[in-house]
């Protein structure tokens, strides 16, 4: 079932291959989803957890669409699938070819075992609130009451 049209937050990364390649071609199945509003520039940042692989690519989407988050969040894992990724078969936060993590949808609050939004570690993580904060400074977090741009200045 759909709902209304609501503005969602995308953390896009990818460290295997033509990276600045399977950002583009992410982005191009995120039309299929929705209006694509604005994609930040491309952010070569070093890995965090797992140290030992190459620097990613990341870059945030804002997607306009009228598809529920649970909805969302299972596109994304299967434009992640079509482009070659196994998260089953994988190290965790180990190196991938894409990564399309849903961070945020409106002011939705969800926290079920499929999905939690807002993404549990977003305002931790400098590579996700850079590119954030470059197209969408003034997008609130709903559980922390705080500007995108205000997060990133705290880090």
């Amino acid at each position: 079932m759909n709902s209304s049209i609501q503005l969602a937050a995308i953390a896009l990364g990818s460290n295997l291959g033509d990276r600045e390649e399977n950002l583009n071609l992410a982005i191009e199945h995120l039309r299929a989803l929705g209006t694509t509003k604005k994609i930040s520039t491309f952010h070569d940042t070093a890995p965090v957890g797992y140290l030992d692989q190459p620097n990613f690519l990341n870059a945030a989407a804002l997607l306009e669409t009228n598809l529920l988050p649970l909805d969302l969040m299972q596109a994304l894992l299967v434009i992640e699938k079509k482009m070659g990724r196994d998260r089953s078969n994988s190290i965790a936060k180990g190196p991938r070819l894409i990564d399309l993590d849903l961070l945020l949808v409106g002011g939705t609050i969800l926290d079920t075992p499929e999905l939690t939004l807002p993404h549990p570690a977003m305002h931790e993580r400098l590579f996700v609130l850079a590119p954030l904060a470059e197209i969408a400074p003034q997008m609130q977090h709903p559980k922390l009451q705080r500007t995108i741009a205000e997060l990133l200045a705290q880090l």
